[in-house]
Formats: structure tokens, sequence, C-alpha cells
């Protein structure tokens, strides 16, 4: 079990499947007349509140800098995971795919996936309240409390799930220096829950064309006699794993070691 090394990239697409949501998020501002004046693109970036906040630190007049880290800008960041037990379904349950091989068809199976809960952060830093609230307008109406995305959790077995991501709450706050008149950054930041799964490896098995069984009259099969044998193979036996043809079952009795036909009633 451990030390099998799978990656889904469960968590990786899902992470960018979220950025993707707030990645085009337009600012434009507009004079006394309603000319527009400026209209810009807010930059999205992955990174924690902290970073953003020493650099306004730093650099206190970051609305006018030509270079670095300029405002309005957008910042998002994975604050927790929590097993979600309300999903949870059987484990044992199979997802199977089956494809052509370089030897025949081969069957895939994945089990049940585990049911998470990812918290995602998404801040909002703007030097003048009304660009804060012009950023916070284009999102809120787009979660009800929930937004969909559809997101591809395993391609090889053809896998595809609607992840609802929710708006949990909204937190403001007015960082600034000096005096109160002198505005440093309008910060929102918005908790979001993804309600998504995570799956395990993915396995394969050749397509089975034939079972046998041999019994004996003891556990210890070098020295005990064998009894019987019985095998079971698809009937035709050029049927694949998608075909339901029945199957044929032929059972060989043994005596003094000898393969024993029921149909001739000779032994071979």
């Amino acid at each position: 079990m451990f030390g099998t090394h799978f990656y889904n990239e469960g968590m990786r697409k899902l992470t960018i499947a979220f950025g993707q949501i707030f990645n085009n998020i337009i600012i434009q501002n507009k004079n006394s007349s309603g000319a527009i004046t400026k209209r810009y693109k807010v930059p999205l970036a992955y990174a924690p509140k902290e970073k953003f906040l020493v650099r306004l630190d730093e650099q206190a007049n970051l609305e006018n800098r030509q270079f670095a880290t300029t405002l309005p800008r957008l910042g998002f960041e994975i604050t927790g995971l929590s097993y979600d037990a309300n999903r949870k379904l059987n484990k044992m349950n199979k997802t199977i795919k089956v494809k052509e091989g370089e030897s025949g068809k081969v069957q895939y199976y994945n089990y049940t996936p585990v049911p998470y809960n990812i918290n995602f952060s998404l801040y909002s830093f703007t030097a003048t309240a009304e660009n804060g609230l012009m950023i916070i307008e284009q999102i809120l109406p787009w979660f009800q409390p929930e937004y969909t995305v559809t997101m591809k959790a395993v391609p090889e077995m053809d896998i595809v799930r609607d992840i609802p991501i929710i708006l949990n709450n909204i937190n403001y706050e007015d960082s600034y220096n000096g005096t109160f008149t002198q505005r440093r950054a309008v910060i929102y930041t918005l908790n979001f829950t993804a309600k998504t799964y995570l799956y395990g490896p993915m396995n394969n098995n050749k397509v089975i064309k034939k079972v046998q069984d041999d019994l004996y009259t003891d556990t210890n099969t070098t020295t005990a006699k064998r009894e019987e044998r019985i095998v079971v193979q698809p009937n035709p036996t050029t049927a694949d794993a998608d075909d339901d043809f029945g199957f044929t079952t032929t059972i060989s009795f043994f005596t003094d070691s000898k393969k024993y036909n029921p149909t001739s009633g000779t032994d071979e």
C-alpha cells in the first residue's frame, strides 16, 4: 500500500481551477464625464496574505510604482483540508475502464475516491475603496453560495467530476499608515470551501480468458492426490471483456494421478 508511487494531480488541478475563476477581473476608472480613463486586468498569484502585507509595509506608495508589486492585486492560497464523512461512499466500489493495450485489452480500475473539503482564501488588495468594491462586485453574484467547476479527476480513467466551490464568508480590513486620510490598502478576504474527491492509485488487470482450479485431498499439494480440476472460460474463447456470451465449465476427475474425462468415461 504505502510506498507505491502515484500522483493523480487532484490537488494541483483543483488549485488551478480555483485560480482560473478569478483570472479575468477587470478594473476600469472613469473621469467626471463618465469616460473610461484606465482599464486593466487585475493580476492574480498564488501567495499567502502575509507576503503581500510585508511588501506593503516595505513600499508605502505601491499604486504609482512602475515595477515590483502594484495595486490592485489578487492573491489566493490553500488554508486547510478536512475529511468530509457526510459524502462517504462504499470504499470497495470500483470504477472500471477497458482500454486497448500492447498485448490486447487491459482492464483499469480505481476504487471509490475519498471525500475532502479543501479550504481556499482569496485576497483582494486595492489602494482605494472603490476599486475594492469593483472587484468584489464582479465575484459575489456568481456564488449563491456555490459555484461549480468541472474537472478531469483521472484522465486515464475518463473520470470527470463537478466540484462545488462554496463561499463561506468575507472579511474586510483597511490598512494604512500616517493620518486617517492617507489610505494604504483596502483588503478583502474571501473564504471558500471546495468539496472535492481524492483518488488513489490506478490499477490494471489483463482480461482473464481462462480460470483453472485444482482440488486436492489434503492441503499439502506436494504429496496429496489431485482429485478434480475445474476450468471456466468464456464461450466463445475469443470473447472480450465487453462481451456477454456466457461461459463454459469443464470438470475433470483424476484417479491414480491420471486425468479422467467424464465425456468419454476413460482416463487420459
